[in-house]
């Protein structure tokens, strides 16, 4: 007895290619849900509940107006942040201000809710499926200075891939101070 290949009989192909439009239609809509149902709302502090969290500390032995110095002049982040690609600041860096950046190739628009000179920035903003508040304050003692980082993601893909999001946030936490702390110490003659 001779089977035929009904796999590759044109109707049975049709068919598969309408369930997979089908499949691709319903995946596209619920993303498009979940974006809109999202809350990104700004706020001044991280979000102490999102799913994803990190704190990191470094000391840097340069006075913190030089830290704040690097760290506020955005359009000049990639020079010394690898990671970082097309930074641009749209106007003066204080609250209410917004810039692009993209890290990891994911292009970010971030908005300044606090700025205090030399002491503290938060931002935050959306990129698809996330949302993230970054904390940074700087504390100088004797010429020397400690920066924390907190930040916090949340969004609809951060819960989906939460030990994807919580091991990257931290890699790039601790790079993004490794090299700020690069660009502001004095070369070791």
């Amino acid at each position: 007895m001779h089977l035929k290949n009904t796999a590759t009989h044109p109707s049975y192909l049709l068919l598969a290619l309408f369930v997979g439009i089908v499949l691709a239609a319903t995946l596209l809509i619920s993303v498009v849900l979940a974006e809109s149902a999202s809350d990104y709302t700004a706020l001044s502090h991280v979000n102490t509940a999102a799913p994803v969290q990190t704190r990191q500390v470094i000391t840097i032995n340069a006075p913190a107006a030089q830290v704040w110095r690097i760290m506020t002049d955005v359009n000049r982040w990639a020079s010394w942040q690898k990671d970082i690609s097309q930074p641009r600041m749209h106007d003066a860096f204080q609250a209410h201000n917004s810039f692009d950046w993209k890290s990891g190739g994911l292009s970010i628009h971030s908005t300044l809710s606090v700025v205090t000179p030399n002491r503290k920035i938060i931002w935050s903003g959306p990129a698809l499926g996330s949302f993230a508040i970054h904390s940074w304050t700087f504390s100088e003692h004797d010429g020397v200075t400690e920066v924390e980082v907190r930040e916090s993601m949340d969004g609809w893909l951060v819960r989906l891939a939460r030990p994807i999001f919580q091991k990257g946030l931290d890699t790039s936490i601790v790079y993004w101070l490794q090299a700020m702390k690069q660009a502001a110490e004095p070369p070791v003659q």
